[in-house]
């Protein structure tokens, strides 16, 4: 029986990926381990329906645009690092982590700026750079459902907007969004406490 350090060292580029996304060695061994079982065909890689398997993801009202995140520029499957590099925005913010960032490299995909940036994608579906008036009220209808009138919450959608949209231009641009939630726990909010 081998070392976990053993089955790490099988992982296609496991050292690199580790540097890119932060994850621990017994972390990103869970998640090959995740991705081995996901691929059930032993592709390689993960399609749109693999991950549609998730359970989780079947029962978030955003699952279809978490799992569009997997598949950026129309691609039809996701390849190992691909899939770390995603999951690399849910793992926790370690403040030894930022302690230690040398400012010279690039920001970490779980800092909160990467964070803000992969949820305000969920809500850019045109990818235009601004949430419009009708991106949040698709949204709010997916959160929702049915337990809110569409007048209802077409008049959530239009004071969400106001209340961000500080320029007048009748959506919300990423710096916009992410001073919206700078009271909010973002770091924890979108965090998996299991991706160490």
């Amino acid at each position: 029986m081998g070392s976990r350090s053993s089955h790490a060292a099988r992982i296609p580029d496991g050292d690199s990926i580790r540097r890119e996304t932060g994850f621990s060695q017994a972390s990103l061994l869970r998640l090959y381990h995740r991705f081995r079982a996901l691929d059930r065909n032993k592709k390689g890689y993960l399609s749109r329906m693999d991950l549609q398997q998730i359970g989780a993801l079947a029962v978030n009202p955003l699952g279809d645009r978490i799992i569009d995140s997997f598949f950026p520029d129309g691609s039809l499957q996701v390849d190992f690092p691909g899939f770390v590099r995603v999951m690399a925005h849910f793992r926790p913010v370690d403040d030894e982590d930022a302690a230690l960032r040398d400012p010279k490299e690039p920001e970490p995909l779980n800092s909160r700026m990467n964070k803000l940036r992969f949820a305000f994608q969920l809500y850019d579906l045109d990818r235009d750079g601004k949430i419009s008036r009708l991106e949040m009220l698709q949204v709010l209808r997916l959160m929702v459902g049915v337990q809110v009138t569409e007048e209802q919450l077409e008049s959530i959608a239009d004071r969400t907007v106001q209340e961000a949209d500080e320029d007048g231009d009748g959506a919300v641009s990423f710096l916009e969004f992410a001073k919206s939630l700078e009271k909010m726990d973002v770091e924890r909010k979108m965090s998996i406490r299991i991706l160490k």
